[in-house]
């Protein structure tokens, strides 16, 4: 999981890094055709076309203000984020999925069998209920519905991995 998520956090930053790239040759080579792309821009925010026309004319002016203003405006990027740190994200990724990994793995310190199975199913609920909670105070929902989701949806993803292992064959002794 941290592999994958270093991985995807790389391949954004590096798709980012192409577009800008794209961004900066089009306004070498084509500057009134980036000066008329960033005037629609501020028209469609709301300026008049002559006002749009002035403020996009005064940008183009400085190369580095106008591929930084275009990125941000034509691209929907920010140039000093690009998505974050890989290692960053990597490190995280990993402590909190192995974090996650102990909660359904500790029933089996003291049980086994389908005994272990049902504390496991409990007490993953109780842990993916507690995420969903956290999650309500970033996602303005309220914390009964963002546990119950939580919930709901991981339950549902483990029960077709049950599924699926019971399908190959694959069975916890």
């Amino acid at each position: 999981m941290a592999l994958g998520e270093w991985l995807s956090v790389t391949n954004a930053r590096e798709l980012a890094r192409t577009q800008i790239a794209k961004e900066a040759d089009e306004l070498e080579q084509m500057p009134e055709a980036e000066r008329h792309e960033l005037a629609l821009i501020y028209q469609a925010k709301g300026l008049d076309a002559v006002e749009a026309r002035r403020v996009a004319a005064e940008i183009m002016r400085d190369k580095d203000k106008a591929l930084e203003t275009l990125t941000r405006e034509e691209l929907g990027l920010d140039p000093a984020e690009l998505g974050g740190n890989p290692w960053t994200a990597a490190l995280a990724s990993f402590a909190l999925f192995a974090v996650g990994a102990i909660i359904p793995a500790i029933a089996f310190l003291w049980s086994s069998g389908e005994r272990g199975i049902v504390q496991c199913v409990v007490l993953s609920g109780i842990g993916l209920a507690g995420i969903g909670v956290f999650t309500s105070i970033f996602n303005g929902r309220g914390a009964l519905f963002s546990a119950v989701r939580q919930v709901v949806i991981c339950l549902a993803a483990a029960a077709c991995t049950f599924g699926l292992g019971r399908v190959l064959g694959v069975s916890l002794s």
